[in-house]
């Protein structure tokens, strides 16, 4: 887990070293203020005649306040340096880190498969880089600035409490062990506790999302109060196990501030006995008020060391699931001598099976055979569930089939570069995706390179030049996320003309004119034809109408091809097919 996650520290290795090691200086600075604070007091008030400590002369009388004060000054500044300039450098560190980790995250979703993506899901994708991220990044902080400043305050001032205190120094020894143990067995209750709630935090993260997605159907079945009493469920889950987790860390407090003031109430008790019975001959009071001043460093390092292993118990369930990520390799992937070059736009399926999943009970598709011409125009229709979309997915190589081959320009998919493969199978789906930007912006998708009458052209091919025309801005008309300043049959149009940009060999329309009405359907296939002669055109429709002029029409039904023919040839002699035209076309509705 650390060697993948360390990857993503790159550029700010320095500040992530450097940080570490003026906390180091700030420790060394501060552990040394207090032993000038008991010089400081000898040169006040020594009556015992102390001459010496720690090898040094006590300076007495002024002379000595104005040397110890101007040294504590300057160790005091010094200090405030170290670690301004540690704090500063562990920010850059730690939010530079999270940069590059939310980066890497993101280009590798970006390689991912649609089997990987649907392993994940997306609300799961959305809290690994937004609040996995931020935990790990807290927790890189408080490693390379907390984690460094704790232990090295606890040994040194471990050191000068025996120096300065002698045998009380073992005080502070013994309270490390059972404080420890106390502390672990917080975090070892905790740990399953974080993990069960970030599992919830998906399942929050999902109500959510569908129900922002699906806001228009919400509102037109009236269902609000139905989705706000799922999103309250999700998060009194989410509520109720922090609450737990809360409950256990919050006796990390409690714990500490018990420990500290035993070892304040035994240092005082034993310091002020040894003062009065040795008359200041081992112990002074200035080495015995220092002394409790390196015991609250110590107690206190212990403090900081347990928020950091808080700190830590609740990253690490992130930092897993964030590593699951950056661990995890497509199910699909260029070949090593891949082909780039797609010779034309035949496609062949030879005993093509295909289920999503292995470990799926049946077949999506079953013993596919198909083979198609380049430049052929397929209609494709069946029932809801017969895997047309699942059929023309294997094209472009979304999945991979799970037995036989599909073949493009006479090469298996999985012999072609990904890139290469897809730049010239374009798919339209029924329910694609326009962005945030202006309608160019939008249609450069297909082709950034494209000019203006490009765009116009493509556009009046899939006949939204007029609706574009009509826009007070024409194409640079700004598109709201999802094209929502849009009706369904002009964002498919849209989405049409972002396809041919890429003059493709192949084109598959998936349903992609089911928003449009059969005149602009018509206008829309006339279109291609002249615009993409040579380009083969596979067309999804639930209409007959959409696919009767069509070279062949496919016919599928329970994942198998069932007919392959003309119009002519299909109408009357398969049942399907037959059936489909009679129900769209009864008392000549589809045609008025």
């Amino acid at each position: 887990m650390i060697k993948i996650l360390s990857k993503s520290v790159r550029e700010y290795k320095a500040a992530s070293i450097l940080s570490p090691i003026f906390v180091s200086l700030e420790v060394v600075l501060e552990c040394f203020i207090p032993f000038i604070i008991s010089m400081l007091i000898l040169s006040i008030d020594n009556k015992n005649n102390v001459q010496a400590v720690m090898g040094m002369r006590v300076i007495e009388g002024m002379r000595g306040v104005g040397i110890y004060g101007g040294i504590l000054l300057g160790l005091a500044a010094a200090s405030l340096f170290c670690g301004a300039f540690s704090g500063a450098l562990s920010a850059k560190a730690s939010s530079g880190y999270a940069k590059n980790l939310r980066k890497d995250l993101y280009y590798k979703i970006q390689d991912f498969s649609f089997a990987n993506i649907d392993k994940f899901s997306t609300p799961s994708l959305v809290t690994r880089m937004t609040t996995d991220v931020n935990n790990v990044q807290f927790s890189f902080m408080m490693i390379i600035r907390i984690a460094v400043r704790a232990p090295l305050m606890m040994i040194f001032s471990l050191v000068m409490a025996f120096i300065m205190g002698g045998n009380l120094g073992w005080i502070f020894v013994g309270v490390i062990p059972p404080l420890s143990l106390v502390l672990l067995f917080i975090m070892k209750k905790a740990m399953p506790v974080f993990r069960r709630v970030f599992k919830k935090y998906d399942n929050l993260n999902e109500s959510i999302q569908e129900n922002v997605r699906g806001m228009r159907v919400v509102k037109s079945f009236v269902r609000e109060d139905y989705e706000k009493q799922k999103f309250d469920r999700a998060a009194t889950d989410v509520q109720i196990d922090f609450t737990k987790a809360e409950r256990l860390l919050a006796w990390s407090n409690p714990v500490m501030q018990f420990f500290f003031y035993a070892v304040l109430s035994t240092v005082l008790f034993l310091g002020s006995y040894f003062i009065m019975t040795a008359s200041g001959a081992t112990y002074n009071v200035g080495s015995v008020s220092q002394l409790i001043v390196y015991g609250m460093q110590i107690l206190m390092s212990l403090m900081m060391l347990s928020m950091v292993l808080v700190m830590i118990v609740m990253s690490i369930e992130s930092a897993r699931r964030i590593c699951e990520i950056l661990d995890e390799e497509s199910t699909l992937k260029s070949p090593e001598n891949a082909v780039f070059d797609v010779e034309n736009g035949a496609i062949d399926f030879d005993g093509v099976s295909f289920k999503y999943s292995t470990s799926a009970e049946r077949n999506v598709l079953e013993n596919v055979n198909l083979h198609i011409r380049s430049g052929e125009t397929i209609g494709v229709i069946g029932g809801t569930g017969s895997s047309k979309t699942s059929l023309v997915n294997l094209i472009s190589r979304l999945y991979d089939a799970s037995e036989g081959s599909v073949k493009v320009g006479g090469r298996d998919v999985r012999e072609y570069d990904l890139t290469a493969l897809r730049n010239q199978v374009a798919v339209v789906l029924q329910k694609n995706e326009l962005f945030s930007g202006t309608i160019k912006d939008n249609l450069r998708w297909g082709n950034p390179d494209a000019t203006d009458e490009q765009l116009v052209e493509a556009c009046k091919t899939a006949a939204a030049d007029d609706f574009v025309s009509a826009f007070p801005d024409g194409y640079d008309t700004y598109i709201e996320q999802g094209g929502a300043n849009v009706s369904g049959g002009q964002k498919q149009r849209l989405c049409i003309a972002r396809a041919l940009l890429k003059n493709p060999k192949i084109l598959i329309l998936d349903d992609s004119t089911s928003a449009v009405d059969t005149r602009t359907d018509k206008q829309i296939r006339e279109g291609l034809k002249e615009y993409a002669p040579d380009t083969t055109k596979i067309i999804i429709a639930q209409r007959t109408s959409s696919v009767e002029d069509a070279d062949r029409i496919i016919v599928m039904d329970g994942g198998k091809i069932v007919a392959v023919g003309s119009h002519g040839e299909l109408l009357g002699k398969n049942d399907i097919y037959t059936e489909v035209y009679n129900t769209q076309n009864r008392g000549g509705k589809d045609n008025e």
